[in-house]
């Protein structure tokens, strides 16, 4: 069922609905699928659409480091913090402060 949606998700990319809502929904598809690789790839791209898009930012930064990129993804909540607090989107900033206050006291990080 999840693959017939992200198959649909997938037949409207270039299409008339293609943006940065549609990269959205598929990267959080992809990533509730297991496929966090392919998220990134459907989430950088809903980033490229509007880089203001402040939940895009921290999906993106959660597929990056399930995909075992944690300093990518530490990169991504950083960028993805100021563009929240730009935005005024203070639940979104102080989620990824904490997501990325996590990640930099992961040993690996």
């Amino acid at each position: 069922m999840a693959t017939d949606f992200i198959a649909r998700l997938r037949a409207q990319l270039g299409g008339p609905r293609d943006g940065a809502l549609l990269r959205f929904s598929l990267g959080n598809a992809l990533l509730a699928h297991g496929d966090a690789a392919g998220a990134v790839v459907a989430l950088r791209e809903a980033v490229a659409f509007d880089a203001n898009y402040s939940a895009a930012w921290k999906l993106l930064g959660r597929a990056l480091n399930d995909s075992g990129d944690a300093a990518a993804a530490m990169l991504a909540f950083e960028h993805g913090i100021e563009v929240a607090q730009a935005r005024g989107d203070t639940q979104a900033a102080k989620e990824m402060t904490v997501f990325l206050r996590r990640l930099q006291k992961t040993p690996s990080a």
